[in-house]
């Protein structure tokens, strides 16, 4: 058999229109735009790109971008004052602090400085406690982006066995909560679970959060399973001096065996930024008192 390819790239795409519809919904509404502050703190490359990224997307879905680039040498407590300003600035519906920061910084310490009704990343010790019970908040956006396609791929998934490999608070964690909601049998596997293979062998779904390049072979995985890779991994490529990037799964070997897998790249990644947007303007509805379907978005 050969595996669907579950296309992340075009669902995100899809989700950002919707997102561009409700923000003029919005925008009509309460007369002005929703907002999202990203902040950022030195010059990491990586970090750079993504900001621009979420910077530009913003916009073009209609809604207002908000960007503070800080040097790297920033004294946490100036980083706490603007985080502070943000908090209280009512044009400001979303905050994200791009991670990681710099070592002289306490990372924990500045995520819980966020108000958590504007905790967009849902990073924040209060937004995984509504989560765990069950509350209204914010969920981070890889795993949500993942629960999204999960539901697209298999409508429901009420009483399929899902294995998380990783246990992250930013991934592995949020993941296992999102799918216990969904009244799946979840089992978080890890380091050190014994005999992986096994325990993954026997799950409908397996997400891959572990961050260790094509470590899911394919014969741990079950035939017709749901494979959603998140790993981004970079290795070296067969052109001497160049590289490729490849997910936490063995794609080719998965794509054998299972029912529908995640690319890398093209899967989940392109989700993460399309989910962020999508938790900028539910913000942005509760923060100005308007109502917003559930499943409107």
């Amino acid at each position: 058999m050969t595996a669907a390819i579950i296309d992340g790239k075009a669902f995100a795409a899809n989700l950002r229109g919707k997102v561009g519809e409700l923000a003029a919904a919005f925008e009509a509404k309460a007369g002005r735009k929703a907002g999202l502050a990203v902040v950022l703190v030195g010059e990491d490359p990586a970090s750079q790109v993504y900001v621009r990224s979420k910077g530009k997307q913003t916009v073009e879905a209609g809604m207002a971008s908000f960007e503070h680039k800080l040097p790297a040498e920033t004294p946490e407590a100036d980083l706490l004052a603007l985080v502070e300003q943000l908090n209280v600035d009512p044009a400001v519906d979303g905050i994200l602090v791009q991670l990681p920061l710099p070592k002289h910084m306490d990372e924990q310490k500045v995520i819980s400085a966020i108000n958590p009704d504007k905790d967009v990343d849902g990073f924040h010790v209060i937004s995984a406690g509504r989560l765990a019970v069950g509350q209204p908040g914010f969920v981070p956006c890889t795993p949500l982006g993942c629960l999204m396609l999960l539901r697209d791929r298999l409508g429901s998934l009420s009483g399929l066995d899902a294995v998380v490999i990783g246990r992250s608070n930013i991934v592995g964690k949020p993941m296992a909560q999102l799918l216990l909601a969904e009244s799946c049998t979840v089992t978080i596997a890890h380091s050190r679970t014994k005999d992986l293979p096994e325990v993954v062998r026997r799950a409908d779904i397996v997400v891959a959060a572990v961050g260790r390049p094509e470590m899911v072979k394919a014969d741990w995985v079950k035939p017709g399973a749901t494979v959603i890779d998140v790993g981004i991994n970079r290795v070296p490529a067969a052109e001497e001096g160049k590289t490729r990037l490849v997910g936490d799964v063995d794609y080719a070997g998965a794509m054998a065996v299972a029912g529908a897998v995640t690319p890398v790249p093209g899967g989940v990644g392109p989700m993460t930024i399309a989910v962020l947007l999508r938790n900028a303007l539910v913000a942005a509805y509760r923060n100005a008192g308007l109502e917003l379907a559930a499943d409107a978005i």
